[in-house]
């Protein structure tokens, strides 16, 4: 079982047993999309579980992400990501408040928070920065994902920027180990460029 395990091929749920795993969500590193559009994409209906949603002063760790001043207002928003009820990413978003004001009022646990954007406040968001790294699971976040430990996760960063290149976002995101893949597509250097 363990090597099963260590292979994706089963997981287990505390308390519940072990099952057989669906095939790891693939998502390919060359559109921008949101988790709820990944999901939809694939077949599977998304939800998220809302932690935290709040205004607050932006935290001296959290300011220069958003390039802004240190307790300049932001909205705070954290939410579990679902795919047919099983919860698969932890994510902490946070915008600059004055670039979405009343973005609170909305229900982001059936709504879509890039949908939101582009629908009442106009915005085109149409590049980002992102970087992923690998680790293991903190003891809240075995809990929110129903993992057993040790457990792999996959910790990302993104920059989400819109058509008039202004940064509206700073996400931190960690993602089951055993149901995600992220895939990127690489071109060969053109040739006369030197390699560094």
């Amino acid at each position: 079982l363990a090597e099963l395990a260590r292979d994706g091929l089963i997981y287990s749920r505390v308390g519940k047993g072990t099952f057989v795993s669906e095939p790891k969500i693939d998502q390919q590193l060359k559109t921008l999309s949101g988790f709820s559009q990944e999901i939809s994409t694939r077949g599977s209906k998304p939800s998220s579980r809302v932690l935290e949603a709040k205004c607050e002063p932006a935290s001296a760790d959290i300011a220069p992400r958003l390039r802004i001043s240190a307790h300049t207002e932001i909205v705070h928003l954290v939410r579990v990501r679902l795919a047919d009820g099983m919860p698969l990413a932890v994510e902490a978003v946070y915008l600059p408040h004055d670039l979405c004001p009343n973005l609170l009022r909305h229900d982001f646990s059936t709504e879509s928070l890039y949908d939101v954007l582009e629908r009442e406040y106009g915005y085109r968001l149409t590049r980002a920065e992102q970087t992923i790294e690998a680790a293991l699971a903190s003891p809240r976040e075995l809990g929110l994902l129903q993992l057993v430990p040790p457990a792999p996760v996959l910790v990302m960063e993104r920059l989400t920027f819109t058509d008039q290149d202004r940064l509206i976002e700073y996400v931190q995101s960690v993602y089951r180990g055993d149901r995600y893949k992220f895939r990127a597509a690489l071109a060969a250097r053109p040739e006369g460029q030197s390699s560094q």
